[in-house]
C-alpha cells in the first residue's frame, strides 16, 4: 500500500481528556484511527506521550504526539509497505526505544491502526475479514460487561475496580448481549429500590456507595434473578480487581483493612464457592509474582485468571508469565504495547499455549470501534468494552452486532466454550 498523506489532530476521549486521532490516505482508500487511554495503568506499559504543559488540559495535551505524527507523515508520503509488520517495524525503528518513550506509544498506535484499517479498505474488506480472510465460520466473543464500578473508576469506597456479568446463553452474540443489557437495567432498579445512586463510573457501570466488596456481588445476583436468568448457567460473574492499586508494602487493602496475599487468595476462593465467578483479572499486583503463581496453583484449573497490568500485552512479560505459570489468560490492550503487529504477535503466543485472550477497551475511550473487529479477527474468545451504556462503549457492541448480521449463518458465538479449556 502506498501512503499519500497523513493528518493528525488532538481530540477528546470519553473522560474529556485529549487523545490522538489519525487520518491516513493511500492511493485507493483512507482510514481514521483514534487512540484510547487508561486510568488504572501498569508501570510496564509502553510510554504514553503527553505535553506536560500545566496551562493546557492540566498537562494532558497530546500536541507533541500530533507533531510527531505529522513529521512521520511527511517521511511516509510516497512510501510503499506490503504489510502491517513492515510498517510497524519502520515506526519502531524511528522511535528506537524499548517502550516507545521517544515518539510515544500513542503516536505509533495512531499510525499503526490507521494503516491496517486503510489496508482493509483497499481490499474492500471489513477489518475482521482482512485479519482473518477466507474463514468459513467466525465466532463472536463473549462480552464481559462492567455493571458496577469501583477502584480507580469510581470514588465509592469499593476496592474491586469492576464487577462484570458474563452472558453465555442464547446461542448468539446478539441474544447474549440482550441478556446482559437486561441484567444491567434490572440492577438499576434493584439499586434504586435500596436507595443507592445509579450514577455511572468511567466505563458506564453503576457506582453506588456500598458497605463492602461482597455487597456488589449480592446486588448482581439479585439482578440476575430479577431478570429471569440463572446465575451460573445463563450468566456468570467476572471481576477486575486491579490489585496493583490496592497493594502496598507486601499487603493488600480490602474492605478498609490490610490483609496478606494469602488472605486475599482465600477471599477469592471463598467467593468462587459462593458466587458463579468465572474470571478474575489482576487478582494480584503487577510485580507480585509469588502471589500470582500461588493463585494460579490454587484456582487456575477452575476459573480464568487474567493478567492485565501483569502482562501489559507485552510478549516479554507474557513469556515470563507462561514460564512461571502465573496466569492462564491475557487481557489485550492495543495501546499498552503501541502497535497492531506486536498485539497480533502477543495474541498468537497465547494461542500457542492455550491461554484465553480478552480484547479490551480503556477507561478513556473514543468512538473508534476497531477493537470489535480485532476481537473477531484475532480469534479472541472474549471482549471487554464496558457497560451497555455510554456511546463510546456501545459503539463496540454495535459494531459486533453489525459483524454478526453481515456474517449471517457464518456467525457463531463462543458462549461457555470461551472458558472451557481452563
Amino acid at each position: 500500500m502506498k501512503i499519500n498523506k497523513v493528518i493528525a489532530r488532538q481530540i477528546l476521549d470519553s473522560r474529556g481528556n485529549p487523545t490522538v486521532e489519525v487520518d491516513l490516505y493511500s492511493d485507493k482508500s483512507w482510514a481514521r484511527a483514534a487512540v484510547p487511554s487508561g486510568a488504572s495503568t501498569g508501570i510496564h506499559e509502553a510510554h504514553e506521550l503527553r505535553d506536560e504543559d500545566k496551562t493546557k488540559f492540566g498537562g494532558k495535551g497530546v500536541l507533541k504526539s500530533v507533531l510527531n505524527i505529522t513529521q512521520l507523515g511527511d517521511e511516509l508520503e510516497g512510501q510503499v509497505f506490503s504489510d502491517i509488520h513492515k510498517f510497524d517495524k519502520w515506526l519502531k525503528d524511528k522511535d528506537g526505544s524499548e517502550n516507545k518513550s521517544n515518539l510515544g506509544a500513542n503516536t505509533l498506535l495512531g499510525l499503526s491502526l490507521a494503516f491496517i484499517k486503510a489496508q482493509a479498505q483497499e481490499e474492500k474488506l471489513d477489518l475482521f475479514e482482512f485479519l482473518l480472510p477466507n474463514q468459513k465460520n467466525y465466532r463472536l466473543p463473549v462480552p464481559l460487561m462492567n455493571i458496577i464500578n469501583g477502584g480507580a473508576h469510581a470514588n465509592n469506597g469499593v476496592d474491586v475496580q469492576e464487577f462484570m456479568v458474563v452472558p453465555v446463553c442464547g446461542g448468539s452474540f446478539s441474544e447474549a448481549l440482550r441478556s446482559g443489557v437486561e441484567v444491567f437495567h434490572a440492577l438499576k432498579k434493584v439499586l434504586n429500590q435500596e436507595g443507592h445512586s445509579t450514577a455511572v463510573g468511567d466505563e458506564g457501570g453503576f457506582a453506588p456507595k456500598l458497605k463492602s466488596n461482597e455487597q456488589a456481588l449480592e446486588y448482581i445476583m439479585k439482578a440476575i434473578e430479577v431478570s429471569g436468568y440463572k446465575a451460573g448457567e445463563d450468566i456468570f460473574i467476572a471481576l477486575d480487581v486491579a490489585a496493583t492499586e490496592l497493594y502496598k508494602d507486601g499487603q493488600y487493602q480490602w474492605d478498609g483493612q490490610k490483609i496478606s496475599p494469602d488472605q486475599l487468595i482465600s477471599n477469592y476462593e471463598s467467593w468462587t464457592k459462593k458466587y458463579p465467578i468465572i474470571s478474575i483479572e489482576d487478582g494480584a499486583s503487577e510485580d507480585d509474582w509469588a502471589t500470582w503463581i500461588k493463585m494460579n496453583e490454587k484456582m487456575g484449573s477452575k476459573i480464568q485468571l487474567i493478567g492485565d497490568d501483569l502482562f501489559v500485552t507485552n510478549p516479554k512479560r507474557l513469556k515470563m508469565g507462561i514460564e512461571k505459570k502465573a496466569a492462564n489468560a491475557l487481557l489485550v490492550k492495543i495501546n499498552q504495547i503501541g502497535t497492531i503487529s506486536e498485539t497480533m504477535n502477543t495474541v498468537s503466543m497465547c494461542h500457542d499455549v492455550k491461554f484465553n485472550t480478552i480484547m479490551s477497551h480503556r477507561s478513556g475511550e473514543t468512538e473508534d470501534s476497531s477493537i470489535a473487529d480485532l476481537a473477531v479477527g484475532l480469534l479472541c474468545t472474549q471482549i471487554k468494552t464496558g457497560s451497555p451504556c455510554r456511546g463510546e462503549r456501545t459503539a463496540k457492541y454495535n459494531q459486533l452486532l453489525r459483524i454478526e448480521q453481515k456474517l449471517g449463518s457464518k456467525a457463531g458465538y463462543w458462549g461457555l466454550n470461551a472458558f472451557r479449556k481452563n
